[in-house]
């Protein structure tokens, strides 16, 4: 309860909203409500006495905010898992919709709909299956992805598939570290599939055997100084002129490599000619 009384105070210095994620007591999220979060997330494989979820229902009415109905590959209820006890695509859709069903039944339909898995094609299959089901708003997520490099792959993956086919309103990027790390690569997924703007595209090659310039350490050290630039732009780090011509005439601001100098350019145009690595 220590972590619920926290709430309106955290509510008290924050500008976006704040989503409380409540497991196994029904208290926790009745005093989330007190405290002014913007929406729940009830996890349907451990709150399951519907007196206690009646009474969340009312108070979320009476407090205008919506809930979550958060399906998990790893809590799910054992009539929901399959004839060997794993969890399934079709298992977390059957758990979702029980709880969307009763909350339906208590007139309450400002619902969001979540179903995170480890596993990406089972994760993929369930979105897709419920939104042949319903029509709520889905949270779209691979959950415990794992640590930041082979979790932002995964992510990326799972998240990717499912954001250009349509399916997922939110989103949130499981990794095990720095909470600010899921929120960078979030971004750049969304980035990505051109569904969101802000800060800079990263145009740079591989390098090869043509390239004359140590390209790695430019790029991160662009990144490093450009990290809270949050103007839309696109910058090409190009080894050599093979490619790199073609993408730094495309890009806002472009480098080309040439023999330990380059050329940069802008908007286009050559403006600085063999600068010194």
């Amino acid at each position: 309860y220590k972590a619920a009384g926290m709430l309106s105070q955290i509510k008290e210095q924050i500008a976006i909203p704040l989503v409380a994620d409540i497991h196994f007591d029904h208290r926790l999220a009745l005093a989330a409500i007190d405290a002014g979060v913007d929406k729940l997330r009830l996890n349907p494989g451990n709150i399951t006495d519907p007196k206690k979820i009646t009474q969340v229902v009312q108070a979320a009415k009476e407090a205008g905010i919506p809930i979550r109905v958060g399906a998990n590959s790893g809590s799910l209820a054992k009539e929901f898992l399959d004839s060997d006890g794993h969890a399934s695509a079709e298992g977390m859709v059957e758990s979702a919709l029980k709880e969307v069903r009763l909350l339906e039944d208590l007139n309450f339909t400002e619902i969001v709909i979540s179903l995170k898995g480890t596993d990406v094609p089972m994760t993929i299959a369930a979105y897709r299956r419920i939104a042949r089901e319903v029509d709520y708003p889905l949270h779209v997520g691979i959950t415990e992805a794992g640590t930041p490099w082979g979790g932002t792959i995964r992510s990326a993956v799972g998240l990717g598939i499912l954001l250009a086919e349509g399916l997922g309103d939110t989103l949130r990027v499981s990794l095990t570290g720095d909470p600010v790390e899921e929120v960078r690569v979030a971004y750049e997924i969304l980035r990505s599939l051109g569904l969101r703007e802000r800060g800079i595209t990263y145009r740079v090659c591989p390098t090869c055997g043509r390239t004359e310039i140590d390209l790695l350490t430019i790029a991160q050290s662009v990144q490093q100084e450009l990290t809270d630039v949050m103007e839309p732009l696109t910058v090409a780090l190009m080894g050599c002129v093979v490619n790199g011509l073609g993408e730094a005439r495309d890009a806002d601001i472009g480098l080309v490599g040439g023999r330990g100098n380059g050329t940069i350019y802008v908007a286009g145009e050559a403006a600085y000619h063999a600068v010194p690595e």
